[in-house]
């Protein structure tokens, strides 16, 4: 939950209207097997667990999936084509552009707004792996992902009544963090960026995942760390090139490790957060969850080429 600046945005910008938006290389990248993740609703569950292994190798090795967006999460739209937007997104800073990390979502899974209706003082920053929202009568009508954040209404009594791309919905009180936009919610240390990776165990890798229905390596990195008030890049090659560099001899929990290829002289390809004890918390690969693995003897060992600290020591 980092602070937010609407200022930035025009008076008119467009939010996620779907669980979990995937953003696509270009209008051709997605699939007819993709449809339940390109749909209004989505089903993000039921989309990846349908997938084969191969046709989830294939995000990556095909170059079709960039990044997702999370319900609420605000978008600049730069062109249309066939029914598809091509998007910028502020929140996920990117070499690749430095208005935004660039891509293509369904214009269908958009939703116009306005910086005046969408902004609030305060937001709520959804705090458990996941979470519903409800109508007046408690009946649930899309589940959201962690770190989902979204305007806050009215936060009297057991229920957060909240502004949603349909209009508004209520999120049980104990599953979000309130926070004051401007200022993003009090950072954590590194100690806290592990506590909150530590509950995604063995979830999924997904190339290009930014939610908790499965997070890709940087994807992780990101999500941690926003959960504790710090935005850093999207990307690990960008996340390498910021934040202070530590010598190896200093990690402590919490710190980004950065493996290359050729025993980490070639191109990075990997990034995972220092658990401490010669540990790393990472999500791995295609068809591998989220787990602890110990660094030395391993291929990770060899490639370790850079560590960076983002977070605040107190």
């Amino acid at each position: 939950m980092f602070q937010h600046t609407f200022s930035s945005l025009p008076m008119e910008f467009h939010v996620a209207a779907v669980q979990v938006a995937t953003v696509w290389t270009n209008p051709e990248s997605a699939r007819e097997i993709d449809n339940l993740g390109t749909n209004n609703p989505t089903d993000i569950d039921g989309w990846l667990s349908s997938l084969s292994y191969q046709e989830k190798l294939a995000f990556c090795d095909e170059n079709r999936i960039q990044t997702q967006l999370l319900y609420g999460e605000s978008v600049l739209v730069t062109e249309v084509k066939g029914g598809w937007a091509k998007v910028l997104i502020p929140s996920q800073p990117s070499k690749k552009n430095k208005e935004g990390y660039p891509g293509w979502i369904p214009l269908k899974q958009l939703k116009k707004v306005s910086r005046e209706e969408w902004f609030q003082a305060v937001f709520a920053a959804v705090k458990e792996k996941h979470a519903w929202i409800e109508n007046e009568a408690g009946e649930k009508f899309v589940e959201i992902s962690y770190m989902t954040c979204l305007p806050v209404l009215n936060h009297e009594g057991d229920r957060v009544l909240v502004k949603t791309p349909e209009g508004s919905g209520y999120l049980h009180r104990e599953a979000v963090e309130l926070f004051q936009v401007e200022l993003g919610a009090e950072k954590g240390n590194g100690t806290q960026i592990i506590e909150a990776g530590k509950q995604f165990l063995d979830l999924d890798y997904i190339w290009g995942g930014m939610s908790s229905f499965g997070y890709d390596c940087s994807g992780f990195a990101y999500a941690m760390h926003k959960a504790n008030g710090y935005q850093i890049p999207r990307d690990a090659t960008d996340q390498a090139d910021y934040g202070v560099e530590i010598p190896e001899d200093q990690l402590l929990p919490g710190d980004l490790l950065f493996f290359a290829y050729q025993e980490g002289k070639g191109k990075l390809h990997h990034v995972g957060l220092y658990y401490g004890d010669g540990k790393m918390l990472h999500s791995p690969q295609t068809g591998k969850g989220i787990e602890i693995t110990v660094i030395k003897g391993t291929k990770y060992e060899r490639e370790l080429c850079i560590a960076r600290r983002y977070w605040e020591r107190s």
